[in-house]
């Protein structure tokens, strides 16, 4: 599986009619789309696509043809990031109407096509578990702990004063959180 490491946008105009793509990372989707409503008060559709890991590492996959005629639009941007095997990303596509109508096939090949342009442009990268984790060191180990974090370059969430010490909140894939437990 892959996903993206930043937003892409793209566009494409069919006879008349434009699309704008726009690729999020899934947990900016909702904001991202509300965002898109008040910049775009006038588009006619707001077509949207998504897949996600749960928290059992399940694939939730959802999409909305916000009025599109039914199958033409969301379920092919959708089996755009199927295809592509991405997760944890949302497609928002923002239709205006051109005044020619383009068919159930014309309407498929736009949507499909201008995701395909968005995902073009996206950063994409191997996908990997992410992990939380929040430990506390004592002063005398917060040396080792800054030179480990930075070696292994995991990100440090939060960073403050706890009772023994120094509380950490870090999240990274599996692998490198193991390797600081194990020196730990």
């Amino acid at each position: 599986m892959k996903t993206i490491l930043n937003k892409s946008a793209a566009t494409l105009e069919v006879k008349k009619s434009k699309f704008h793509s726009f690729l999020v990372p899934f947990c900016e989707f909702e904001e991202s789309l509300n965002d898109l409503k008040k910049r775009h008060p006038k588009a006619n559709h707001f077509v949207t696509a998504f897949r996600y890991l749960n928290n059992q590492n399940q694939i939730i996959e959802g999409s909305s043809d916000d009025g599109e005629p039914r199958g033409s639009s969301a379920r092919p941007t959708l089996r755009v990031l199927q295809g592509r095997d991405l997760i944890n990303v949302g497609i928002i596509t923002i239709r205006y109407f051109g005044g020619i109508l383009l068919g159930i096939g014309g309407l498929v090949r736009a949507y499909s096509e201008v995701a395909n342009l968005a995902i073009s442009k996206a950063k994409i990268v191997e996908y990997v578990d992410v992990f939380e984790w929040e430990f506390e060191v004592g002063y005398e180990k917060v040396r080792e702990v800054e030179y480990l974090i930075k070696k292994f370059d995991i990100l440090v969430v939060d960073r403050g004063f706890g009772s023994l010490g120094i509380r950490y909140v870090i999240r990274d894939n599996n692998d490198k959180i193991q390797k600081i437990k194990e020196i730990l």
